[in-house]
């Protein structure tokens, strides 16, 4: 009966001042992703930019500050709040290159990686997976504190997993995104598919994509560093040069790996950096305004 008085005590709290069930919600989630924020990045600079309840803020002009929603998929699901993103147009006023990293983070080769984009000042994008994050919560702290982009690459990576349908597909990508958020206070909008989309999506993978309020994003160059050759450092900028080609494209989106055995990857990280400011690129990050690399 006490907790019964109580509990409408509250209630008429909230009558009168005025509150509804949703606005409560509301600030509840609100609340919950701003603590995690200031205990992340206190200082709360102009690293990034929260998406708005509508998502119609997404259109800026700067393309190093990457984009983030404060609320998960089911927040938005509970709160009535828009899911499916409005149609945004891809920046294409200058060369940009977008440095992309994939499978971390992990405590070896993600820090150096880091480290050589801080020494550059150059901000790149991190797609991780869930279960790395696990492992290696504080090198993604580090990632977004230092300004560069988290992109949501499912889970666990297992190919037979994550195919099975569409609906398991998104089901990691939602688990990966309160992974994320845990230790960010965000969820990504981007994500990309593990192994690129060609030869596995179909329609109903492009739909679930889209439903459920994210941008997918493959790679136009590649390092190669993935394959079975496993190139060293020189290698690697040799094949992104080749891959540019003579007439270089004007969005490059650069597929490379950060974690354990890509310490190659780390190295040639110098010298592309160089290569692609000598041909008169800048670096982003990749947001939903990306132009996609085909």
């Amino acid at each position: 009966m006490k907790k019964f008085f109580i509990t409408m005590v509250i209630l008429a709290v909230f009558s009168i001042s005025g509150y509804t069930n949703q606005e409560v919600m509301n600030e509840n989630v609100f609340a919950k992703s701003a603590r995690v924020l200031d205990e992340i990045n206190p200082s709360r600079n102009a690293n990034y930019l929260l998406a708005d309840e509508n998502f119609s803020n997404l259109q800026i002009n700067e393309i190093d500050k990457p984009i983030y929603d404060k609320y998960s998929i089911e927040d938005r699901e509970k709160l009535g709040l828009k899911i499916t993103l409005p149609e945004i147009a891809p920046y294409k006023q200058e060369k940009v290159a977008y440095l992309t990293f994939d499978d971390g983070p992990d405590d070896k080769v993600t820090p150096q990686i880091l480290d050589i984009l801080k020494r550059e000042n150059v901000k790149a994008t991190f797609f991780v997976l869930g279960n790395m994050v696990e492992q290696n919560p504080k090198v993604l702290q580090r990632i977004f504190k230092e300004g560069h982009a988290i992109g949501n690459h499912s889970y666990n990576h297992v190919y037979s997993e994550l195919y099975k349908s569409p609906w398991d597909f998104i089901a990691q990508f939602e688990k990966t995104d309160e992974i994320i958020k845990k230790y960010t206070g965000v969820r990504p909008l981007i994500i990309r598919a593990p192994g690129g989309t060609a030869g596995v999506f179909n329609n109903d993978y492009w739909n679930m994509v889209d439903a459920s309020g994210y941008v997918e994003y493959d790679w136009n160059i590649c390092t190669e560093d993935a394959t079975a050759s496993v190139p060293n450092a020189s290698t690697q900028v040799n094949n992104v040069k080749k891959q540019i080609g003579d007439y270089p494209p004007r969005t490059l989106i650069i597929l490379m790996h950060s974690k354990a055995g890509k310490e190659e990857t780390a190295k040639a990280l110098p010298e592309m950096i160089h290569m692609l400011r000598n041909l008169g690129y800048k670096f982003g990050v990749v947001t939903p305004m990306t132009p996609q690399p085909w």
